[in-house]
């Protein structure tokens, strides 16, 4: 198998893994977290994510800042917004936290609010696991190979994905232009609009010619002209991405047999 010289995916043993393994092992702990309804077992998962990327993944500063700042902060921030919204009525046999008036905010509010915090945190995080060590190429070629999806689809949606940094690119030109020119200066809501307004229109005319090149490319190399195409990079399953799909189902097995009692 050669490999992708344009895939800068990051180092580690998750990033050597199937895309597919990596979308399938923590997809059965996924949907039990959405109807999980305790505190203790998203913690656990969220736990074994962290670890796994941790010891799959080099770990980035970005990475580092999104997994141990913004995800927990982010999941008591909105457990203890979704604490407020808790019905009274259902958690009023629990210790009172705060009265303003009529008002009592209980502590079961703001356990099962941290509780729904905690699912959607280890849900993101499960998700990253393949999310932080996949490259969109590896994805669509393991969807396209193993999964049997028309190339016509996966191919199409990459080149799509790809359009996304290109914008990017050209918005930054375009405002390096409109500084060098000193166009639409000035601070203020107003010239902030003014800045932005005149963006668009380069930013339009170039998403234009480059989607034009792209299809003139396609078509060149007959794309859509027959029903499968041969691929450069392989991307194969290999024993070991059974072996961590089957591991992970395993442990997240005992894992939701152990705390079976606390509700699910």
């Amino acid at each position: 198998m050669t490999l992708d010289p344009y895939a800068d995916g990051p180092p580690g043993f998750l990033a050597r893994t199937s895309p597919l393994a990596k979308l399938a092992a923590p997809l059965p702990a996924m949907i039990v977290l959405v109807v999980a309804r305790d505190l203790v077992t998203p913690l656990v998962f969220l736990a074994l994510a962290y670890l796994l990327i941790i010891v799959g993944r080099r770990m980035s500063g970005r990475v580092a800042a999104l997994l141990f700042l913004g995800i927990p902060i982010g999941a008591v921030i909105m457990g203890l917004a979704l604490g407020l919204w808790v019905d009274a009525g259902l958690v009023d046999d629990t210790p009172a936290v705060l009265r303003i008036g009529a008002w009592t905010l209980h502590a079961g509010a703001i356990e099962a609010g941290l509780a729904t915090g905690a699912r959607l945190a280890a849900i993101l995080a499960l998700g990253l696991i393949a999310g932080l060590t996949t490259t969109g190429p590896d994805l669509v070629r393991a969807a396209v190979q193993q999964l049997r999806v028309p190339y016509r689809i996966g191919y199409a949606a990459l080149a799509a994905i790809r359009f996304v940094p290109r914008f990017g690119y050209e918005l930054e030109l375009i405002r390096q232009a409109h500084r060098v020119r000193g166009a639409h200066g000035g601070r203020g809501p107003v010239a902030a609009v003014a800045r932005w307004s005149g963006y668009v229109v380069p930013l339009l005319a170039g998403a234009i010619r480059h989607a034009e090149r792209v299809a003139l490319a396609m078509d060149a190399r007959a794309f859509g002209a027959h029903p499968d195409r041969t691929e450069r990079h392989l991307l194969p399953w290999r024993r070991r991405d059974t072996v961590f799909v089957v591991a992970f189902w395993a442990v997240s097995a005992v894992v939701l047999a152990a705390l079976f009692p606390w509700g699910l």
